[in-house]
């Protein structure tokens, strides 16, 4: 009797199981059970180990957890954070005072349409770009709600301006805020994300860093790393049942859109594959989805919410 190797397998994995032959060349077929050693023998070679069932994952429900959502007073923070408490969830949320704004009015607006929801708030001024100045955020946002297990780094400006314009403090304020800051908020979260094994991040980054427009080199430039800096976490948290994902939004319906040329807005709505730009709603409801445990498996991932724009 001759033994000869056969092929059972795709390429890519190279696993082979030996069957015997008679005299003439010809196979011996096995009965099924001969691989495993089960009758008619004992057969050498590979044998596949029957798959184990799935473990059972308990679904956690986002009611009763805790977010903090930066730069939270208005915008798409403000909807990112009523998506989460219209689902049970507490918010903690920061702002910073800005000349010719009165965030603190709007913020109190925000925080009394939170609690209007049946929910706990803690909101304070916070400049993400203070790494103390975070730390101490996040651990009186942990005191005062009772943990935390969500963030979403919303916090970001924009400082437009023809590169050869552009001076070192509108580069630097926008990359400080838009990425420095999210690392400050991800470094100062992760110690109880790890410690709990379990916690959603989400970025906000934009549309802008793959298809970026005139005179934007920072913002493009900010979002662009906050794309990598998502991937970065999503590798250094996944072992510890954390995950990071970012949206790209395209142009949203917020503030920051009202100060533009109306043009650029005819242009967003026209461009767009859907004919419009996008309600704070639509990028805040992609948001609390990633922070759901329908979301579990999906990590390091940015989902463009743009309505076709990259497309276009």
């Amino acid at each position: 009797m001759a033994w000869s190797a056969t092929l059972v397998a795709p390429r890519r994995f190279r696993t082979y199981v030996r069957c015997s032959t008679d005299a003439g060349g010809n196979p011996i077929p096995f009965h099924s059970g001969s691989i495993f050693g089960e009758e008619r023998g004992q057969a050498s070679g590979a044998a596949v180990a029957p798959r184990e069932s799935p473990k059972r994952v308990e679904s956690r429900e986002m009611k009763g957890n805790v977010a903090i959502v930066t730069g939270g007073a208005t915008g798409l923070g403000r909807a990112v954070a009523l998506d989460f408490a219209r689902r049970g969830v507490h918010v903690a949320f920061n702002y910073v005072l800005l000349p010719n704004r009165d965030i603190a009015a709007q913020a109190l607006l925000t925080e009394t349409a939170l609690r209007g929801l049946g929910i706990e708030v803690y909101c304070a001024v916070c400049d993400v770009r203070d790494a103390d100045a975070v730390n101490v955020f996040v651990e009186t946002s942990k005191a005062e709600l009772g943990g935390v297990h969500y963030l979403v780094n919303n916090a970001g400006i924009a400082h437009d301006g023809a590169l050869w314009r552009m001076g070192d403090d509108a580069w630097r304020e926008v990359l400080d805020t838009n990425v420095t800051g999210a690392f400050h908020c991800l470094r100062a979260v992760a110690p109880a994300f790890r410690k709990q094994h379990y916690g959603k991040i989400v970025n906000v980054a934009s549309h802008q860093a793959y298809t970026p427009g005139f005179g934007i080199a920072n913002y493009a430039a900010s979002k662009a790393a906050v794309i990598g800096l998502t991937r970065s976490a999503a590798v250094d948290l996944g072992a510890t049942n954390v995950n990071v994902n970012a949206v790209a939004p395209g142009f949203v319906r917020t503030e920051m859109l009202a100060k533009l040329p109306p043009e650029v807005l005819e242009r967003a709505e026209k461009e767009s594959l859907l004919g419009r730009v996008a309600e704070p709603e639509d990028v805040a409801h992609v948001v609390t989805f990633l922070c759901s445990e329908e979301a579990r498996h999906i990590t390091g991932q940015v989902i463009v919410v743009d309505g076709g724009l990259t497309l276009a």
